[in-house]
Formats: structure tokens, C-alpha cells, sequence
């Protein structure tokens, strides 16, 4: 058959024939042309699922179906179940069984809001609205072979991560604002009775009408913190609260009442404690806002860097110190700075029972092998005594000890970064710097926060690139942050920095009536120590895992350029469900990273019903509602 061309179909006028062909022709450009942009906008589960075998396969708390919608106003159920926390384990289902049914490239400030059609689940168990996932693993708590040294206390985290929604209390409110809060929170937010009654002749907290109050007594406090605390400064002068102290850990903590009425003295306290029989002590303290994180001085050493804390106390903190060959003090020492102090408030330094001298005659002798001195020993008008050490500042003592008993760790064993490390028996040396000289104490605070850290390496640039950070953070975050993106500041209390660096974010919020508690991943780079030299706190944490915290008990998560990293080693519905967890119905989420990565995490935060927004193209701005699913 000889084929028709245009030309004899223009002669033979056939013009609706023509029509159509060129109808047919520019139809089949514009479907070619959507399909590829479509290829290039589009990703799939599959996409946000790059992760190590053992986070690979989601849970059956988070399944995938075509067919299901979410529904903002669906309420929260927070009806108990008898399952235990491990029915919230994860169960596999394919990846075939996702499907992308919405696209939207124009609302949102260009976000790419794909809808994944997630059927979230409520975490289920009694004690689901208090879910600490690696604390709460009933399971492998039953099968350890030992509750000997607080193991039962440790982190054994579930795997595959959890994939459901922990649900909020009955009644629970928006926080009372800071500085109100540090006095008295809400009942129903922390609705735990035990302390209250517990403590009740000891005044650590009262419930008054629909408030939990903390009136600032405690075991030791017998005359009220504030008066504890002057004490201990005029015991020791040289202790010097808010200028030559600035950073300290309180072991065992209680409510955290004697961090909390430091901060009036520009000290900033890392408060810890075990989730133990003293029930929901750190939740109160995170809801009073005052700083604080669950941990337990047991078989691992503490998530914090070498040399960190300018001062260590423990009033009455049930740690058994020379258990185990002196490993829980060695643990101390390891994590103080050299010249630091540990103050010790305890019935062994004060009575003279049987028990209570072998506490201290053992103590004696565990101090003077790892070369602590007494400064000061004294009782207050209530009859509660205190004793004062101190760490060396040079290598001396260590090299004229009789017996090297506990010996000095060799080299390779001092690396910072513990994560699941077992405590140590050897003493760590004191830090040096490239030229072999010690590492002296940090500049007096406040310029402490903006000098050149001890700790910063001597590399010919790095005082360059420290100074240029804290210049490009303190210009964002007055510039950017305060000033732009829809969050409301004077809500905000507790503030996280899932991946902290210098800490430069936190230096140019310290004249804000916030606080920040610094994380550094553990596959970054290790910077935590001069976030501590600078008079800050933090942590090291992988976020492949949930985080040591209750539920709901910070106001902002901020992370820069976290996710890039992160999403190559798990899976990006998993930190975004552990997000949603610590942060508090109401609080923000503020993420800079690149886009890909943002429209991930912004899909994911859309499927729990989170309000979200592009800020100037780079920083996402997230909100959570108090919406639950039933």
C-alpha cells in the first residue's frame, strides 16, 4: 500500500483528518513529557527504606494500604489493654503493598507531599503512654542471666523498632510555661501518685488540685535546695557556681530540684536517674523543664564524653561506689574533669553505724587509689554532712603509687564515643594536647562559650572553622530562626539538636530562657567534648534507636543535615516515628537538609497528621497536633 502523505491529504482537503492526527500527536508529546518529570519527582517506600538488615522490614503497626485514609480529627483512644509492650513489635510486610496516590508540587512552598496511605496504630500494653521502647523490652529483660549490676536498667532495644504511636494521657493539657513549670506542672500529664506519697515527709512533690508541686525539699534538702546549695558553695568557695562551675551531673536526681534552682546560678545540670521504682522522676523533671535524661550507672559506661563535667554530686543516690572493684567510681572519674569535684551527701559520711563506717572506710580507700583528695568535710545546722573530692590536675600521684591498682588505661582503650561499652577497670590518663602538654580547665563562663574549647584540635584551621561556625549559627538562628518560620518561641522550653557539631546552634540560643541538650550521632564525628568545654550539655546517641527519654517531654527538635547520613544505615519512618514520640503535642520540629531528604521526612510526618512547611526553600518547619490514632 503507497503511503498517504500530508500533502495529498491538504489536496484532497481531508481537514478533519489532519485535526485529528495533530491532536493525536501533541497528546502523545504531553503524556511523554509527564511521564518522565513524574519519574523525577516520585519516590517510592522503597525510597525511604534504606536501612541495615535488622530495620528493613517494617512493623505491622505502620502497614500500607491503597484503600485507607487518615482522618485528622480522628480522636485519641486511650483505652488500656492487658497486652504487654511487646505486642508493639514489628512484624514484615511487602513492599508491593505501597502505593503513591497523590502528588502535589505547588502547595506547601514546593514541598512534594506524597501520600503513603500509612495505617498508624496506637502503642498498645498499660504503661503504652509512658513507652520507652529499648527500657521496655519485657522480653529481653526476662531472658538476661543476671540483674546483678542494674542490667535490667540498661538499654536492650527491639528489633525491628516499634511502628506505632505512643497515645497521651487522659486529659492531658498543653505544659505550663516556663518558670511557672519549675514549680508545679499538670497532674495529668505525669499522672504518677507514688513519689507523692513516698515522699511526702521528704516534700520532693505535692499534688494540689489538678497540680503536681515541687516545693524544693529533697532526702538531703532538709532546710530546702536553695540552702543546700549555698552550703556547698560556702563549704568550698572555690567552687564558684556560674563562673568557674558551670557544667555538673547529678547523680541520681530525683525531681531534679537541685538542678533546677542551680540554673538561677548560671549552672547548667545534666539530671539522671534510672526508670526504677522511684516512678516518672526524670518525666517530672522534663516537664518542670529542667534538663535531664534516663540512664543507670550498671555494666556500660555513661553516654558521655571523657573530662566532661566541672563538678559530679550524688546525694543519697543508692550507688554501691567500690561495688565491683571501684568500676562505678572509676566510671566517675572518668567522665570528670581534671581538677573537677564530686560531692558526696550520704549517711556514711555523717553516722557512725557498723554499715555506714564500711561504706566509708571502703570509700577511703577507693579514693586514694584513683588519687582523689578530700577538700572539705562538714555537717550543716540539720545534721546532713557532705564530703568534698577532688581530681588530680597532673600525672603525678598516679606514677607514685605504691600499686598501680586500678591500672592506667593503655592508649587505644581511651576513645570517647561509649556507646554499649562496658565499664572500665583501668584509670584513663589526664588529656594532653598535640605539644604533650596538659589540658587546662575552660575560660570562666560566660566567655567560656565563646572561646577556643581545650579540647579543639591544634590543626592549623580548626580555631578558624570553630569561630566561623559559631558566627554562622549565631547569624541563622537571629536572623532565620527567630525571626521567620511559623513557630511560637514563647512555648518553647525543651530543646533537642539531634546532630549538634560544635554545638553552635545552642551557643546562640544561651540568652533565651531555653535550654538545649546537644547530641552528637555516634557515626558523626565526635565533637561532644567541646560542646562540654563550653559550658554546654549533651549526649551521644544513634538515632537507628530510640532515645533514653519518656514521651512528650521536649517543646523542639532541630537537626541539621542529619538525615543524609542517617537514612544510608535505617530507615527514615523509624527516627520519624521516634520524633513524634519525645516531642510534645504542640512542639515543632525545625530541619534543614537537602531535599530529597526533606520531602522523605515531610511524607512521613504528613501520614501522622502533622501541619508541615518549606521555609525559604531549605528548612522544614513541622508542627504536631494532638491527634492520636485509635
Amino acid at each position: 500500500m503507497a503511503m498517504i502523505s500530508v500533502q495529498n491529504l491538504v489536496k484532497e482537503r481531508k481537514y478533519p483528518f489532519i485535526f485529528a492526527l495533530a491532536i493525536l500527536l501533541v497528546s502523545a508529546t504531553i503524556f511523554f513529557l509527564y511521564s518522565t518529570n513524574l519519574q523525577s519527582l516520585t519516590f517510592s517506600l522503597g525510597d525511604l527504606q534504606k536501612s541495615n538488615p535488622t530495620t528493613s522490614k517494617p512493623s505491622q503497626n505502620a502497614t500500607i494500604s491503597p484503600d485507607t485514609t487518615q482522618k485528622v480529627d480522628d480522636a485519641n483512644d486511650n483505652t488500656k489493654s492487658d497486652d504487654s509492650n511487646d505486642s508493639n513489635s514489628s512484624k514484615d510486610y511487602e513492599k508491593n503493598n505501597t502505593t503513591i496516590t497523590n502528588i502535589d508540587n505547588n502547595d506547601h512552598n514546593n514541598l512534594l507531599i506524597v501520600d503513603l496511605k500509612i495505617k498508624w496504630v496506637a502503642c498498645k500494653g498499660p504503661a503504652a503512654v509512658d513507652y520507652i521502647p529499648c527500657l521496655d523490652n519485657s522480653q529481653a529483660i526476662k531472658e538476661l542471666k543476671s540483674r546483678r549490676h542494674m542490667e535490667h536498667r540498661e538499654r536492650h532495644c527491639p528489633q525491628p523498632s516499634p511502628r506505632c504511636l505512643v497515645p497521651l494521657p487522659n486529659g492531658y493539657k498543653v505544659p505550663v510555661p516556663w518558670p511557672k513549670s519549675r514549680d508545679m506542672i499538670w497532674y495529668d500529664n505525669v499522672p504518677h501518685p507514688k513519689l507523692v506519697e513516698y515522699k511526702k515527709d521528704q516534700h520532693w512533690v505535692i499534688k494540689k488540685g489538678d497540680f503536681l508541686v515541687f516545693p524544693g525539699g529533697g532526702t538531703q534538702f532538709k532546710d530546702g535546695v536553695t540552702n543546700y546549695i549555698n552550703f556547698i558553695e560556702k563549704t568550698l568557695p572555690s567552687i564558684e557556681w556560674g563562673r568557674h562551675t558551670r557544667v555538673i551531673l547529678d547523680v541520681g536526681c530525683g525531681v531534679a530540684s537541685f538542678g533546677g534552682y542551680l540554673l538561677d546560678k548560671d549552672v547548667i545540670t545534666m539530671s539522671f536517674a534510672p526508670k526504677d521504682e522511684h516512678e516518672a522522676q526524670i518525666q517530672f523533671a522534663l516537664e518542670r523543664g529542667i534538663p535531664a535524661t534516663l540512664s543507670v550507672i550498671g555494666t556500660q559506661k555513661l553516654t558521655f564524653p571523657d573530662n566532661a563535667f566541672d563538678l559530679i554530686h550524688c546525694a543519697r543516690c543508692r550507688v554501691h561506689w567500690d561495688a565491683d572493684g571501684g568500676k562505678p567510681l572509676m566510671e566517675l572519674n572518668r567522665i570528670l574533669r581534671p581538677g573537677g569535684f564530686f560531692v558526696w551527701s550520704a549517711t556514711p559520711v555523717y553516722r557512725d553505724d557498723d554499715r555506714d563506717r564500711n561504706v566509708w572506710n571502703s570509700m577511703v580507700a577507693l579514693t586514694k587509689s584513683i588519687c582523689w583528695k578530700v577538700v572539705a568535710k562538714t555537717v550543716d545546722s540539720s545534721g546532713i554532712g557532705l564530703v568534698i573530692y577532688q581530681k588530680p590536675v597532673s600525672s603525678s600521684c598516679y606514677e607514685k603509687r605504691q600499686e598501680s591498682n586500678p591500672p592506667l588505661c593503655e592508649q587505644q582503650d581511651e576513645k570517647n564515643a561509649p556507646w554499649y561499652v562496658p565499664l572500665s577497670g583501668c584509670l584513663p590518663r589526664l588529656p594532653v594536647d598535640s605539644m604533650g602538654n596538659l589540658v587546662g580547665w575552660p575560660t570562666q563562663w560566660p566567655d567560656r562559650i565563646s572561646s577556643k574549647p581545650p579540647s579543639l584540635t591544634t590543626l592549623s584551621d580548626a580555631e578558624e572553622m570553630f569561630i566561623e561556625d559559631t558566627k554562622h549559627w549565631a547569624s541563622l538562628v537571629s536572623d532565620v530562626y527567630l525571626d521567620g518560620p511559623a513557630i511560637n518561641w514563647s512555648s518553647v522550653r525543651n530543646i533537642m539538636d539531634m546532630n549538634a557539631g560544635y554545638g553552635g546552634f545552642a551557643a546562640a540560643l544561651i540568652d533565651l530562657p531555653y535550654w538545649v541538650m546537644n547530641v552528637v550521632p555516634t557515626h558523626m564525628e565526635d565533637t561532644l567534648p567541646i560542646i562540654f568545654d563550653r559550658g554546654l550539655i549533651g549526649i551521644y546517641h544513634d538515632w537507628c534507636e530510640s532515645l533514653n527519654t519518656y514521651p512528650r517531654t521536649y517543646d523542639l527538635l532541630h537537626a541539621s543535615f542529619l538525615f543524609r547520613n542517617l537514612t544510608q544505615r535505617c530507615d527514615i519512618i523509624d527516627v520519624a516515628v521516634e520524633m513524634d514520640r519525645i516531642l510534645r503535642p504542640g512542639g515543632y520540629i525545625l530541619v534543614q537538609d537537602t531535599m530529597e531528604m526533606i520531602n522523605k521526612l515531610n511524607s512521613v510526618l504528613r501520614s501522622m497528621q502533622w501541619s508541615t512547611s518549606l521555609y525559604q526553600g531549605q528548612f522544614l518547619v513541622g508542627n504536631k497536633g494532638f491527634w492520636r490514632p485509635k
